[in-house]
């Protein structure tokens, strides 16, 4: 799907944000970084569906000589790690100085989650949107809550009756005898 049909381009400092989220930090330092990292694009997931962003999540290559790679986990969201000697803050940076200049390629929205002072100023000098790393994991913990009781919802109005937790074959049997057709 062509980035300009969603409703906004999310560019998230992977590493700044797991350095920022307790829960995450927590699961840095006892499992490692691979996990945190697997936490935090899981999270984003159905955060980015559910608000309609398409998500890049971007992680430095952290001094190993690799060449740039993308993973892409969902419709929604890809993974980026630089290239090596880029950091993460010049990747989007670059996306920031692209959005800029309008380019087709970009939804009218162009939103960054860092805590970084100096990348806030830069992303907001582009004309993009700065977020916070504690408003992003609080708008990621609303959005939890709202289809988990969106979910719940769905589950007790379905169930409310008896005759709709059956099978179908059962229910159109009890049809027929209702109405002496069986």
């Amino acid at each position: 799907m062509n980035t300009s049909t969603y409703a906004a381009l999310l560019l998230v400092d992977g590493y700044n944000i797991i350095g920022s989220w307790s829960s995450l930090k927590q699961t840095r330092d006892q499992h490692g970084l691979a996990l945190a990292r697997q936490e935090l694009v899981e999270a984003l997931i159905n955060y980015s569906a559910h608000q309609g962003y398409q998500t890049q999540v971007v992680f430095d290559a952290q001094m190993q000589r690799a060449p740039a790679t993308v993973e892409s986990p969902s419709p929604h969201l890809s993974v980026h790690y630089t290239d090596w000697m880029q950091t993460a803050d010049t990747y989007i940076e670059k996306r920031c100085a692209q959005f800029s200049r309008k380019g087709e390629q970009f939804p009218a929205r162009l939103i960054v989650a860092t805590s970084d002072r100096a990348q806030q100023l830069t992303v907001v000098g582009y004309g993009a949107e700065w977020m916070s790393a504690q408003l992003l994991a609080k708008d990621v913990g609303n959005c939890k809550t709202q289809v988990k009781r969106r979910q719940k919802h769905s589950r007790q109005s379905s169930a409310r009756f008896l005759f709709n937790t059956l099978d179908a074959t059962v229910q159109e049997k009890l049809r027929r005898w209702r109405h002496d057709l069986y």
